[in-house]
């Protein structure tokens, strides 16, 4: 699993845009900057929906007045999937909707989990990590079927004043 001081290995990723789909490497997205980035099982998903990505975007504008370029949401769904949860949860420009479709970014970083109980296969599991230009400099993972560690507010207490 990756750990606090890795570089986050280079993956494509997908999101969409008003012209459609379009692919983001992870080097594009981090390079020279700041970015809090948290993956959860499933777009629409009850913890994910009700807390860990409503939570991101309330405090939206304190974490980047706290000098964050960009915040991530990543999921192992597609990306249409990923825009239209986004746009029900009126996401806006605050968090970037990342679609990792098959799981490569969740194998890349070893936090794939199976999700196969539930009819979900492969999924990543619930984590949040602040990343500085490629590097993790704090890394929030949950134990199965927690919410503790990964939310909004614990990610702007580690990323300070």
């Amino acid at each position: 699993m990756i750990k606090v001081g890795d570089k986050v290995p280079s993956v494509k990723l997908k999101y969409m845009t008003k012209e459609g789909i379009k692919d983001i490497t992870t080097d594009e997205l981090l390079k020279g900057k700041k970015v809090v980035l948290f993956g959860l099982p499933g777009a629409f998903t009850p913890t994910c929906s009700a807390k860990h990505l409503p939570g991101f975007v309330q405090n939206a504008d304190q974490i980047r007045s706290k000098g964050i370029d960009q915040i991530v949401c990543l999921s192992v769904n597609d990306a249409f999937v990923m825009d239209a949860w986004g746009k029900s949860q009126n996401v806006g420009d605050k968090v970037l909707m990342l679609a990792d479709g098959n799981a490569d970014f969740a194998r890349a970083v070893g936090l794939e989990m199976d999700g196969s109980g539930h009819g979900m296969g492969t999924r990543i599991r619930r984590f949040s990590m602040l990343i500085d230009n490629g590097t993790v400099k704090q890394l929030n993972v949950e134990k199965p079927g927690a919410f503790e560690v990964s939310n909004a507010e614990t990610m702007l207490k580690q990323i300070g004043a």
